[in-house]
Order: C-alpha cells, then sequence, then structure tokens
C-alpha cells in the first residue's frame, strides 16, 4: 500500500488520536497516492501508525481513518460508521419533538470531512473533504439502501473544498426530489427550511437548544433585538416567549421573507415584529445615534475566523458589535452574543467580551456559558470540533 512517512518526533499527536496529518510533518511520500485515496502512515523508525486519507494539494495532508491495522477501509467500513453515528442521533432525540438535527459531524464521529443533517425525510450531505469525496458514491449508496428517508440532497458548495483541490457541487443525490421548502419542528415551533439556496445545509441546527433557552429566560413584555436573524430562529422563539417589541435585522432580503412566513406557519403576533434589511454593523450605530434601548439583543454573526490566522481581525468585527450592543441594552438588559469561528476560542472571546463592556462603560457578567448541542459532539481528541462559543451576559450597571 502507498504510504506516508513522519518526520523524526511527529507521531505524538497521532498517538493521541489527533486524526489530522498536516504536510509539514511529512518526510516522504511513497507511491504517488491519488486524490482521497488510503494510504498507510508510517514513523520515522518505519513504525505503523495508522490508515488515512490523502489529500495532495491541502495543508492537512492527511486525516486518518482508523489506528486499528485489522479494520480495512472499505464499504463495510462506511457502512459501519454511519450506521453507529446515526443511531446515536436516534437515542439522543428519540420521543422528542424535534425532526431536524445533523447525523453525523466530521471528525468527531470518526467520519472526517462528512457532514449529514436531516429534514424529516430529507437527508442534506456535505463531502468537505478529499476522503469522502473519493468514497462519495459508495457513501450514497449505503445511504440510500437504509430505506429511512425518501430523498439526499448534496450541498458541498462550501469554500473549503477549493483547499482540498476539489470543485464545488451541489444537487439532488436520491430518491424523491424535494419541491419547495420542507418544514421542520424545534422544540414545537415549525420552520420553513430552504435546503438547496439556505446557509449551511438550510438551517442553524446547532443553535437548537440555545433558541430554546432564549424563550425560556426571556422576561414577558421584553423588547428584544435579534441581529443576524436568518430565517428566524431566535426571533420566533422570542416571540413564543410573549415578548413586547422585537426588532430583527438580517442582510438577507429573501431570509427576512421566510421569517415572516415562518410567522405567519405558527400563528404567532407579527404586529409585535419589525424586519429590517441592512447591515448589522450599520444598524447598529444608527441604533446607538437615535439612543435606543432594548432589555435583550442577541449576536449570532457568521464565521469571522475560519483559522486562528485570522483571529485579530475577526477580534476587531466581534468587538465593535458587542461593543455597540453594550450601549444599545437597558440597565439589568442581557446580550446572548456568539461566535461559530473556529479560529477563535472560547478564552479569547470572552476577553474580547470584556474588551467590548469595558469600552462601553458597562458592569456586565456572564450568568450562562452556551455551545453546541448534543449532534455536534466534540471527540476528546479532537478539541477543534468544538467551534460555537456564545455567553449570557447581564449587564450589572
Amino acid at each position: 500500500m502507498k504510504s506516508i512517512i513522519l518526520k523524526p518526533d511527529r507521531e505524538r499527536p497521532i498517538l493521541r488520536k489527533h486524526p489530522w496529518i498536516f504536510a509539514n510533518s511529512i518526510a516522504e511520500v511513497k507511491g504517488d497516492p491519488g486524490l482521497g485515496e488510503t494510504i498507510e502512515v508510517l514513523s520515522s523508525n518505519g513504525l505503523w501508525l495508522a490508515y488515512a486519507a490523502f489529500s495532495p494539494h491541502s495543508q492537512i495532508r492527511a486525516r486518518i481513518w482508523t489506528w486499528d491495522p485489522s479494520e480495512e477501509v472499505d464499504q463495510n467500513f462506511f457502512a459501519n460508521r454511519l450506521e453507529k453515528s446515526i443511531a446515536m442521533r436516534e437515542g439522543f432525540f428519540r420521543g422528542k419533538y424535534v425532526t431536524a438535527y445533523r447525523e453525523v459531524y466530521a471528525e468527531s464521529d470518526r467520519l472526517p470531512g462528512l457532514i449529514l443533517d436531516r429534514y424529516g425525510e430529507v437527508r442534506v450531505i456535505q463531502f468537505l473533504f478529499a476522503g469522502v469525496e473519493h468514497w462519495r458514491e459508495s457513501i450514497r449508496e449505503i445511504l440510500a439502501a437504509r430505506g429511512d428517508c425518501q430523498a439526499i440532497v448534496e450541498r458541498s458548495d462550501v469554500d473549503v473544498r477549493a483547499l482540498e483541490g476539489l470543485a464545488s457541487r451541489d444537487g439532488f443525490l436520491w430518491g424523491k426530489q424535494p419541491e419547495g421548502l420542507l418544514t421542520i419542528v424545534e422544540h414545537g415551533i415549525q420552520f420553513y427550511v430552504d435546503i438547496f439556496q439556505g446557509h449551511k445545509t438550510g438551517f442553524y441546527l446547532d443553535q437548537r437548544q440555545n433558541h430554546k433557552i432564549l424563550r425560556d429566560m426571556l422576561p414577558e413584555g421584553a423588547s428584544v433585538l435579534d441581529c443576524f436573524s436568518y430565517t428566524g430562529g431566535f426571533t420566533l422563539n422570542a416571540l413564543k416567549a410573549n415578548v413586547g417589541e422585537i426588532l430583527a435585522i438580517d442582510s438577507s432580503s429573501y431570509a427576512l421573507d421566510l421569517t415572516k412566513k415562518n410567522v405567519t406557519l405558527n400563528g404567532l403576533d407579527a404586529g409585535r415584529l419589525k424586519l429590517t434589511e441592512g447591515d448589522v454593523f450599520s444598524e447598529l450605530r444608527t441604533l446607538r445615534d437615535r439612543d435606543r434601548k432594548f432589555d435583550v439583543i442577541i449576536l449570532d454573526p457568521p464565521k469571522f475566523a475560519s483559522t486562528p490566522s485570522h483571529k485579530e481581525r475577526a477580534a476587531r468585527g466581534y468587538k465593535d458589535i458587542n461593543l455597540l450592543a453594550f450601549k444599545l441594552l437597558e440597565a439589568g438588559g442581557t446580550l446572548f452574543t456568539f461566535s461559530c469561528s473556529g479560529g477563535i476560542s472560547a478564552e479569547f472571546f470572552q476577553k474580547i467580551i470584556s474588551d467590548a463592556a469595558l469600552d462601553s462603560g458597562r458592569n456586565a457578567s456572564i450568568i450562562r456559558w452556551l455551545g453546541q448541542p448534543e449532534d455536534h459532539p466534540v471527540l476528546l481528541s479532537f478539541p477543534e470540533a468544538r467551534y460555537l462559543k456564545g455567553f449570557v451576559c447581564q449587564v450589572t450597571s
């Protein structure tokens, strides 16, 4: 079998079960492996370490499939891994009023680069890495043969594929092609989801538990500002909590139109909701200049930093919006603030929020730490899987 040989003393992360092997850790590539081909990983002294998939264009030159020399990487390998991951999610959500969740979360489910989200009877899949791209047809066949969904749709239309030397791709893969919007249920609230044009695979499934936490914490009659509101995950939960008024801001007119439809779908009071299409940074400054105040503000921006190399630039953006939010909060008000940037650690994000509060002249305390739900697990040997960080901050003066 083709192989890579590591430089001296570079095997420690692999022995600790970290699944990534960077290009600068490799001394030699033997056999000219192709894109996504399975290879052996050997230490500098020839010790067998793992089977991995090779990616000649990426700085992450290989991602490990297995540390077990007796485990063959074939169609049965993927069938077993998929079965375990999907069964675990069925256990998480059995008997709960939730019809959309993540069934496979890449490295955390020992399937590097594979994302599989379930929206009722439809699965949406992303092949993000050369290894799973190599096994794309096998994975499609395995999922189709399960017989437990009506359709599979691909959304491999993300920038990270370019780093793997892969073209963007999306479209219908198998089954009965969905038409129009899907409808999902999340803790008793229905949402329309556009799996073909929506962000990620259509919906922010990683915010499920935080939507409910917001609803449970909101005081009746509160004034709420929801920034980067997308299709209304937080907005609808605020309306369900019977707030006094809510202003939702997003740059996408399409997302705001879906929010309107979601409000109507659930029979909620649209009279308490105002939707604003615009740049959140500019809109926050306008609200500040008008001396607007809110009891609760939600900041759930898109990813500002995908890698640690971008974190300083991202920090400026996070600080700016959080500083403005602190200025807009009433005394005793509450800020729900999030970062989904993998390049920003929870500790660094907390420092950013602390600096924003200080510069705004407000005293605030973290009263709750938030993160990603159980269907987005973090493998202990792969802390990079933890990307969603959130704080609930209360202004004390």
